[in-house]
């Protein structure tokens, strides 16, 4: 048990760094929005992370006919907000408004994505191959009569 434990562990540290890096870069990039303290930082990133495990899917669902009319582009809306939320609710990550808020979570978005591109954190691992059990494979398509290139009828594959 405790190697999943360990897993869990390696896997939320991987994903709160990336969260991490891209907030900072959002921060450095976009003017509207900063931290007082690297902790201010290390807050809003899990907060932030959070807001989008537990939040955004939900905030999804009942906004669907939106992002499907809008061809997903309301996403960016609802990064924004859940971005203005979380400056909301930590004193030290401060966001000057929507727009810097809207172009944050664009820069957030694409960072991550980016990241979890080139390190692969965010892939799962290939479940390992069963030793000795043996694995149903289906039938392939036998044909009854071969071809002779002239139609002679229905030929039943199986």
């Amino acid at each position: 048990m405790q190697m999943a434990d360990e897993g869990m562990t390696v896997r939320f540290l991987k994903r709160l760094t990336i969260m991490t890096v891209a907030v900072l870069m959002a921060a450095n990039v976009i003017t509207g929005i900063r931290y007082d303290s690297f902790l201010d930082l290390l807050l809003a990133s899990v907060l932030l992370g959070a807001l989008n495990a537990f939040l955004r899917p939900i905030l999804m669902a009942v906004s669907f006919s939106l992002v499907l009319f809008s061809l997903g582009l309301f996403m960016l809306v609802i990064n924004a907000g859940l971005l203005m939320l979380t400056a909301h609710l930590l004193k030290g990550f401060h966001v000057a408004g929507f727009w810097p808020a809207f172009w944050g979570g664009l820069v957030i978005s694409v960072t991550a994505a980016v990241l979890n591109m080139i390190t692969g954190w965010n892939r799962t691992e290939p479940k390992p191959k069963t030793a000795g059990r043996a694995t149903w494979t289906p039938p392939k398509a036998v044909r009854t009569k071969p071809y002779s290139g002239k139609d002679d009828g229905p030929v039943i594959d199986v």
